[in-house]
Formats: C-alpha cells, sequence, structure tokens
C-alpha cells in the first residue's frame, strides 16, 4: 500500500507533457480580379495586377493581423498563371501564384475560373443597345444546334479546380483551402436598359455564372477543400441596382460605389465577401478571432 501510494506520488509529481503551441496563422490570398478588387481604390498595386488595398484579402488581413500575409491576385489571372508568370496589365510581370505558398501556410483563399471560361467576354458579347429583336441574342448563338458551348466549356474546365487545390495542399500541406465563389452578377429577367442586355440573355449569363459556381463547390467537397458562397449573400445587389445597394457595377463604372471596372465587384462587394470568407476560415491554424 505504502508502495503503491509512492508511485502514485511520483507518478502526480512528473509534469503533463507541454502542448504544441498553435501554429500563427499565415495567409496567402490567389486569384483574378474578383479577388484582387481591381481599381477598388485605392491601389496597393496598379501597373502589374491592379490589385485593391481594400480587396477582402486585405480587408480580413487587417482584421486577424495574421504573422504573415501574402495577396498575389491579379487581374487578368487564370489558373495557368498559379504556375505561370504573368504579364502585367500595363507594366511589369507577375510571380506564379503558387510561389506565394509555404509549408508554414495555415489558409489559402482563391478566387478563379471566370478568366478560364471567358466570362467578361461572353458578357459584352451579350450587350444589345437596341430593343429585343433587333440585333443578336448571345444565348441563341452560344446555344445553336441545341448545344451549350459555353456549358460544355465550363464543365471540362471544372477538373482544374481539383488540380489547384490539390497543387496548393502538395506546395501547402496544413492549410485551410478556400474557394471563393463568385457574386450575383445580374436579377432575373435583366434590366434592358439599364443594363443593355436582353432578358433571356441576362438569364444566359447568370446561368453561366452559376454553373461555374456550382462546379467549383463540387470539386472542392471531392478534394477536401471549403467552398465559399458569394452568390447567395449577394442576391439583391446586382448590377441593375442602384448606387449605395449594387456590389458588382454594370457596363458604366462608378467613381460613387468606387467601382471603376465594367461587370466587376465594387468596394460594398468587397466589404461584403468578407463575412462569408472569415466565417469559412473559422478553426484554420493561428485563428485566434
Amino acid at each position: 500500500m505504502i508502495a503503491a501510494l509512492a508511485v502514485t506520488g511520483l507518478l502526480a509529481a512528473v509534469p503533463a507533457p507541454a502542448q504544441a503551441a498553435e501554429p500563427p496563422m499565415v495567409y496567402v490570398a490567389m486569384g483574378d480580379s474578383f479577388a484582387a478588387g481591381s481599381l477598388v481604390l485605392p491601389a496597393k498595386e496598379a501597373l502589374t495586377c491592379a490589385r485593391s488595398a481594400v480587396n477582402y484579402a486585405s480587408l480580413i488581413a487587417k482584421q486577424l493581423q495574421p504573422a504573415k500575409f501574402r495577396d498575389v491576385t491579379c487581374g487578368g489571372a487564370t489558373t495557368t498563371h498559379f504556375a505561370n508568370p504573368q504579364s502585367g496589365i500595363i507594366a511589369g510581370k507577375a510571380a506564379p501564384q503558387y510561389d506565394a505558398l509555404s509549408a508554414d501556410t495555415t489558409v489559402v483563399s482563391v478566387g478563379i475560373g471566370g478568366n478560364d471560361i471567358g466570362l467578361v467576354g461572353l458578357a459584352f458579347s451579350c450587350v444589345n443597345l437596341l430593343p429585343p429583336g433587333v440585333g443578336t441574342s448571345c444565348k441563341a448563338t452560344n446555344t445553336a444546334g441545341g448545344v451549350d458551348k459555353l456549358a460544355q466549356k465550363i464543365d471540362a474546365f471544372a477538373p482544374t479546380y481539383g488540380t489547384v487545390i490539390e497543387q496548393i495542399r502538395a506546395r501547402a500541406p496544413h492549410a485551410k483551402i478556400l474557394m471563393v465563389g463568385y457574386p450575383t452578377g445580374i436579377r432575373k429577367g435583366g434590366c434592358w436598359p439599364v443594363v443593355p442586355v436582353w432578358s433571356q440573355d441576362a438569364d444566359y449569363l447568370q446561368s453561366a455564372l452559376t454553373r461555374l459556381n456550382r462546379r467549383m463547390a463540387e470539386q472542392a467537397a471531392a478534394h477536401g477543400a471549403t467552398y465559399v458562397d458569394l452568390a447567395t449573400p449577394s442576391v439583391g445587389h446586382d448590377m441593375c441596382k442602384p448606387a449605395g445597394t449594387r456590389w458588382i457595377e454594370g457596363l458604366i463604372p462608378s467613381v460613387t460605389t468606387n467601382g471603376l471596372v465594367p461587370l466587376h465587384p465594387n468596394a460594398a462587394g468587397m466589404r461584403n465577401a468578407v463575412p462569408p470568407v472569415l466565417a469559412a476560415m473559422a478553426g484554420s491554424a493561428g485563428w485566434k478571432h
């Protein structure tokens, strides 16, 4: 009995093993102009990537104060520019975005794909200044012969999202990966002539955006990443809405809304992307919010 008590006392005196300290947050933001907040002022880099100082990643970093923050989002980027250099919009050259990743990265946000499928080009092809029936429908053009060529292009591109996730994981094996979707662009039926896109073409344009988001979400689920839905919270804030309500600009950019690139998020769009991305970050290493 005495021996047993002695052993118990010795065990009690041995200090418990110290818990490993949680690694500091290292946040890397990747993506295209929708993630970069192109020309939402003030810009922190204007000539090469037109990167905003108040894009959603920068606003999150200001709030969370990560140990390291690398914002390599770049206007005009495609997934090709994740592994390869990108020529600047006006001057310079951006390094491959994967280069920002490191073994100590704890969280990565990625917003990409629109340029890969030619989304902005599609939107401009849908512009009709004349009333419905006088001109050419972009939906009719893209679905001629009963085949939706754009839908096929999106579906063919979808596995690239999976490749991106795995490439990020290979370089940042401990990081939480957030695949950030695109916001709602235009309301059902559109708002011609405020935004000069015919009703059927507005719906076709939005359906392409919805399809791209859906494929991104599917690939995120299949590859262990987290999908961040920006489409749902931005309903009612599309380009048809007046200044003060819209989060994405129409064909004519606005100084009033601080959105200087057509068909892209304005300052409000950047601010309102923060809550869903921030919520998705919860639980990532280094999280102290």
